[in-house]
């Protein structure tokens, strides 16, 4: 919680790493200018782990144990905390970063919240339990800022152009921006892809968009 009654807030949805130092870190800085920060702990239903960046291979049996109902029954539980303290529903951003990122596309295009970012949002296409964010983009309900690096192997380009193509169809404001010397994971200052001139750029753009859409 911000000083005072927070005006606006965010939901914060994490990496595959969990809710780690890192997510509440997020939170904080974004207390700091005045939002109340919200990160569901999406892998509580297999006893809410937190993994190091360079675990991989614990990770996928919590991935696969997610659905995308199981998801939403999580973000939609965060709207109501949020709303409960009196912000209102549009007022309400989110954030997603990795896994975070593409659940953020499709909490946009389908619940009415003011805006969604995502960073390095992977799955474009599909993956795991997500369905397309190319179709996603199609149907947004809120505005939407996609924020990639070129060095992502995990997010080709290509699949990020596509991506951008379809925005072209989206009943909401939608933008895109890519970094030519950004890897995956490249706003996390735990990672060794940390980017510190992107991940500048990249907050800043992310709170810009809230800026805009969240008053």
């Amino acid at each position: 919680m911000p000083e005072g009654t927070p005006r606006r807030a965010v939901i914060v949805v994490q990496e595959a790493f969990g809710v780690n130092d890192h997510i509440i870190d997020l939170c904080e800085r974004l207390t700091r200018d005045g939002y109340l920060a919200v990160a569901p702990h999406m892998f509580h239903r297999t006893g809410d782990p937190v993994f190091a960046y360079d675990d991989f291979s614990s990770i996928f049996s919590h991935i696969e144990a997610m659905t995308m109902d199981g998801v939403m029954e999580d973000i939609d539980a965060a709207i109501r905390a949020i709303t409960d303290s009196g912000v209102a529903t549009s007022k309400i951003g989110i954030v997603g970063f990795c896994m975070g990122g593409s659940i953020s596309m499709h909490v946009a295009a389908t619940r009415d919240i003011g805006a969604g970012v995502g960073f390095y949002g992977g799955g474009i296409k599909g993956r795991w339990f997500f369905p397309s964010q190319i179709d996603a983009v199609q149907h947004l309900r809120a505005p939407w800022l996609g924020l990639f690096g070129d060095k992502d192997q995990s997010i080709p380009v290509q699949d990020v152009e596509e991506l951008r193509e379809a925005s072209k169809l989206s009943p909401n404001q939608v933008e895109i921006i890519r970094y030519k010397d950004a890897d995956h994971g490249f706003n996390c200052d735990a990672r060794a892809s940390f980017h510190a001139e992107s991940a500048s750029d990249a907050w800043q753009r992310m709170l810009d968009w809230y800026d805009t859409y969240l008053n």
